[in-house]
């Protein structure tokens, strides 16, 4: 197997991957076992390098496949860069203002829901997991694209064979 289509898959399977475990295990996890301020400000901390990690991977998955091409090139690179665009808005520019606004709350438990700083805290909140939910339903699809096999093509519904074998016998 060519180096570049192994890179492509790591880099993939890895991005998805911590994007998973962060969403689907971590987080919830944390929100369970601490209080909400608490859990909210150590997934702050996360947050860094989860994009980091993410633009990591993603850019070397993007590489990989400018450099092999492969199958389903061009779905590839547009999904790829997708993810990358949508992880960085999430890295530069949501989570930034979302970790502003989150200092100036002095307490997620104690701040009435409908204040201000609160609503435009959730507003970002939305956004970005929209966002994260978009890369990891990308991240999926580039990993049933890789592992579809090759050289299948679809069933024929009619035979050109069989239809010229007929004709002969007429």
């Amino acid at each position: 197997m060519n180096p570049f289509t192994i890179g492509y898959n790591l880099a993939v399977s890895c991005w998805l991957g911590g994007a998973a475990l962060f969403t689907f295990l971590l987080t919830p996890k944390l929100f369970a076992a601490y209080p909400r301020d608490l859990a909210g400000n150590i997934v702050g901390l996360l947050f860094p390098g989860y994009f980091r990690w993410a633009l990591a991977c993603g850019a070397v998955a993007l590489l990989c496949r400018l450099i092999n091409r492969g199958r389903f090139a061009i779905a590839s690179l547009l999904l790829l860069t997708s993810m990358l665009a949508l992880t960085s808005i999430q890295a530069f520019v949501l989570e930034p203002r979302a970790a502003a606004l989150k200092q100036s709350i002095p307490s997620f438990e104690t701040t009435a829901k409908d204040d201000p700083l609160r609503v435009q805290f959730r507003t970002l909140h939305s956004l970005s997991m929209a966002a994260n939910l978009a890369v990891i339903v990308g991240g999926v699809t580039l990993v049933i694209l890789a592992s579809l096999p090759a050289g299948e093509t679809a069933p024929r519904a009619v035979d050109p064979e069989k239809i010229a074998s007929r004709a002969d016998r007429t």
